[in-house]
């Protein structure tokens, strides 16, 4: 592993150094290994392992590839090792989103497009009064990453994208046992959407804050 480690520092040295650039293809593998001092089986690895975290793309036939190294592609990583977490862990994935989150929703006050609002409006309207706890969390996660993307920041994005899953089970189970929780649910989209549509950043991240912390407190009294 110690030698595996040395290939895939030595690449990402050529990466950062702008030796090799996004779209850029290697060199040949046995060119690449002499020039890096490596062995080509150590080489082999490396990028089996740069490929694994979207770092390059090994196309058969034609080569191996830098990727565009854009954020959304790289963070995509994050979200195969979180559907790793335990179930102890789920109340610091949510603490996380509740400090990310709330920003991003403020951040969006003031990016956030009349169409994109009227589309979240009609996607809360369509759900109607009494939905099933499936449909509200399905809506939850679009509802909010629709908000997230109107923020401009795709790093920020991603992280929360990849930072959804392990709270959606969590979200299920309040809203089957809890016995306001769709209805509350509802009544705080609404007022996240209320202060988006005012423009008040404070006000859409004070919901926010509020939203994410009642099912982060829900499921820390059921511990």
């Amino acid at each position: 592993m110690a030698v595996t480690d040395e290939a895939i520092e030595k690449i990402k040295g050529m990466i950062v150094s702008g030796a090799l650039r996004p779209g850029d293809r290697l060199p040949k593998e046995s060119e690449l290994a002499a020039e890096l001092g490596l062995s080509r089986n150590s080489l082999r690895e490396a990028v089996r392992a740069l490929s694994l975290i979207r770092i390059l793309d090994v196309r058969q036939g034609d080569g191996t590839y830098v990727t565009s190294l854009d954020p959304q592609l790289l963070l995509e990583a994050l979200s195969f090792v979180v559907d790793f977490h335990r179930d102890d862990t789920v109340l610091e994935f949510l603490a996380v989103r509740r400090i990310l989150e709330p920003a991003a929703t403020a951040m969006a006050a003031a990016r956030i497009s009349e169409a994109e609002l009227d589309t979240l409006t009609e996607q809360l309207d369509a759900l109607g009064a009494a939905p099933s706890v499936e449909e509200l969390v399905a809506c939850d996660l679009e509802f909010h990453r629709g908000i997230v993307q109107s923020s401009g920041n795709s790093v920020l994005c991603s992280l929360l994208d990849g930072l959804s899953g392990p709270t959606t089970r969590a979200r299920v189970w309040r809203g089957l046992t809890q016995e306001d929780a769709v209805s509350r649910t509802l009544r705080e989209h609404r007022a996240i959407l209320g202060a988006l549509r005012d423009r008040d950043a404070e006000a859409a991240r004070s919901w926010a804050t509020v939203h994410i912390a009642s099912v982060e407190q829900w499921l820390r009294s059921t511990l």
